[in-house]
C-alpha cells in the first residue's frame, strides 16, 4: 500500500505564524470585554459594534487583497501585509483612553487580519493535493488554536503577577505578534508555479464569474455568520453568572481547547467523507450550544455551553475553506475565499451589532435563542444545496 502523502512545509510554516499571532491577538481579545465594560465603563452595545466593525472590516479587505492575490499570482507580499499590519496595531490598545482609540487598534488589526486571510488560504490550496486539503485546513486550524488555547492561559497568568494591570499586559502581548511577522517573512516561500505563471493574469468582473457552486457557499455561510457573532458574548455569559473578570480569559481557554481538539480531526474526516455531511454536523451543533446557553444559569451549566461553541467551530470553519477550495478555479482561489470571507464579514458585522442591541435590551437568553433559529435556516440551506 502507498504511503499517505504528507501535508506541505507551507502549511505547516502558516499554522506557526497564525499560532503566534493568535496567541498575540486572544490575549487582547480575552482581556477586552472586561477592559471595556469594566475599565472604561462602556455598554455591551459599544463592544458589540466594535467586535462587529472590527471583523466586518477585515472580511471586506479579504475581498480586495485576494482578487490581488490572483491577478498579481503572488501571495506571500499579502501575507507579510497582514500580518505586519496586525503587528504595529498592538501596541495602540495600552495606550487606548476611550471606544474610539480601541476601535482604532481593532480596525487596523483587523485589517491586517482581513489582507492576509484570503492569499493564505489559497495558498495552502496552491500547495496541497484535494486529497488532503481537509486534513491540511485542519491543521492549520488546529495550530492557529493552540495560540487561542494558551493566550487566554498567559492572561489570567499576567494578570495575576501584574495586579490585575491590563496595561502592560497588552504591553507583553506585542512580543509574540511580531515575531509571527517575522517567522513569516524568514520561512515562508513563493510557489514557483506562482512566480513562472505571473503573466497570466486572470481578470474577475463580478458576481457572476465566480463558480456556482463558490456562490451557493458564500450564501450559506452569509446565513450561518449571522448566527455566529463574536466570542466576547460567551465571556460576558459567564461573567453574568458570577464569573470573575479576572478569571474570564478562561472561558475562551476552554472554547479554543474544544477546537483545538476536533480541528484536525474534523478536517480529516472530511477528506475521508462527504464535507457538507460534516459541517451540517457543525451547524446542529452550533444550535445545540445556543439553546444550551439560552437556558443556562450556572457557571457549569454555560462552561458546557462553551465546549460546544468551540467544537462547532472545529466542523465548520475549515471546512468550508475546504470546500470553497474545492469548488473554485484554480485561477479564482484568492477571489473565491475574499468573496467567500466578504460575506462572512458583513454577516459578522450585523451579527455582532445585533447580539448587543438584544442583549441590552432582552438579556442573554433572547440573544442566543434568536442565534440558535438563524443556524437553523443556514443548515436547512446547506441541505438543500446540491452536490457538486
Amino acid at each position: 500500500m502507498a504511503a499517505r502523502p504528507k501535508l506541505p512545509r507551507a502549511v505547516w510554516i502558516l499554522g506557526i505564524v497564525s499560532l503566534l499571532m493568535d496567541l498575540s491577538s486572544e490575549i487582547y481579545h480575552a482581556l477586552l470585554p472586561a477592559f471595556l465594560t469594566v475599565t472604561l465603563g462602556l455598554p455591551v452595545v459599544a463592544m458589540g459594534a466594535i467586535d462587529g466593525i472590527a471583523e466586518g472590516t477585515a472580511n471586506i479587505a479579504k475581498l480586495v487583497s485576494g482578487r490581488l492575490s490572483d491577478r498579481q499570482m503572488r501571495r506571500k507580499p499579502w501575507i507579510l501585509l497582514g500580518y505586519g499590519m496586525a503587528a504595529l496595531s498592538k501596541p495602540l490598545f495600552p495606550l487606548a483612553q476611550g471606544a474610539l482609540p480601541v476601535l482604532g487598534a481593532r480596525f487596523i488589526d483587523r485589517i491586517g487580519k482581513g489582507i492576509r486571510g484570503a492569499p493564505r488560504d489559497a495558498m495552502v490550496a496552491d500547495e496541497t493535493p484535494p486529497e488532503l486539503r481537509g486534513a491540511a485546513y485542519g491543521l492549520r486550524q488546529a495550530l492557529d488554536t493552540v495560540g487561542g488555547f494558551l493566550a487566554p492561559l498567559v492572561a489570567i497568568g499576567l494578570m495575576l503577577l501584574l495586579a490585575d494591570d491590563i496595561r502592560t499586559v497588552f504591553w507583553i502581548a506585542t512580543i509574540p505578534a511580531f515575531a509571527s511577522f517575522m517567522f513569516a517573512w524568514a520561512m515562508l516561500k513563493e510557489p514557483v508555479r506562482h512566480v513562472e505563471a505571473a503573466e497570466g493574469k486572470p481578470s474577475w468582473t463580478g458576481w457572476r464569474d465566480l463558480d456556482r457552486q463558490v456562490r451557493r457557499l458564500i450564501g450559506v455561510g452569509f446565513l450561518f455568520g449571522l448566527a455566529r457573532f463574536s466570542e466576547s458574548f460567551l465571556i460576558l455569559k459567564a461573567m453574568d453568572v458570577g464569573l470573575a473578570p479576572a478569571w474570564s480569559p478562561l472561558v475562551l481557554a476552554l472554547f479554543s481547547l474544544a477546537y483545538l481538539v476536533l480541528a484536525y480531526p474534523a478536517g480529516a474526516l472530511s477528506d475521508r467523507m462527504e464535507p457538507r455531511s460534516v459541517l451540517l454536523g457543525g451547524i446542529a451543533l452550533l444550535v445545540v450550544g445556543d439553546l444550551w446557553l439560552a437556558q443556562a444559569t450556572t457557571l457549569w451549566a454555560v462552561l458546557v455551553g462553551v465546549a460546544i461553541w468551540g467544537a462547532h467551530m472545529a466542523l465548520t470553519q475549515g471546512i468550508f475553506s475546504r470546500m470553497i477550495a474545492d469548488a473554485a478555479p484554480e485561477h479564482q482561489r484568492g477571489t473565491s475565499f475574499g468573496a467567500f470571507f466578504f460575506a462572512s464579514g458583513v454577516a459578522a458585522l450585523l451579527a455582532s451589532l445585533g447580539a448587543g442591541l438584544l442583549w441590552d435590551r432582552g438579556g442573554p437568553a433572547e440573544t442566543f435563542t434568536v442565534a440558535a433559529g438563524i443556524a437553523t435556516l443556514a443548515g436547512a440551506m446547506l441541505g438543500l444545496m446540491p452536490k457538486r
